[in-house]
């Protein structure tokens, strides 16, 4: 099966350290763009600026606008609530992945992740979104 893009898909990353904002970078360079920010809040200011990404990388625990609270404010807006998002933490524990996705998150995955289910992952959303079509 291959994928034919309809363009290439947005992503906007909220990760904090800097070896991980490098690892996803790479792994995505080929067939997403992205715009990388190291807090909550400043991602959602990128958003409010009218910067509608296809869909959002964050980690869980960023200063200033963690994961989750980047979740609440995105659900809770009429102009962002249909972004989704993947959440990519080191937190394991079930109880968080399913306060996480109960709040609104599209997926989570555990760090350290395996790249090409990150795109595998992100090729699903992005599908089901109508950003990426199959051929």
């Amino acid at each position: 099966m291959s994928y034919a893009l309809k363009e290439q898909p947005s992503v906007v990353i909220v990760e904090d350290d800097l070896s991980m904002q490098l690892v996803l970078t790479h792994c995505l360079k080929n067939n997403f763009s992205s715009t990388i920010f190291s807090n909550g809040m400043d991602a959602l200011a990128y958003l409010q600026e009218g910067n509608i990404p296809d869909i959002i990388i964050a980690d869980l625990n960023t200063p200033k606008l963690n994961g989750m609270q980047l979740i609440e404010q995105l659900k809770s807006s009429g102009f962002f609530k249909s972004i989704p998002i993947i959440i990519l933490s080191a937190e394991e524990s079930t109880e968080v992945r399913v306060d996480c996705l109960e709040a609104g998150a599209d997926d989570y995955l555990v760090k350290p992740f395996n790249p090409r289910e990150l795109t595998a992952r992100l090729r699903i959303i992005l599908k089901r979104t109508g950003k990426l079509a199959i051929n």
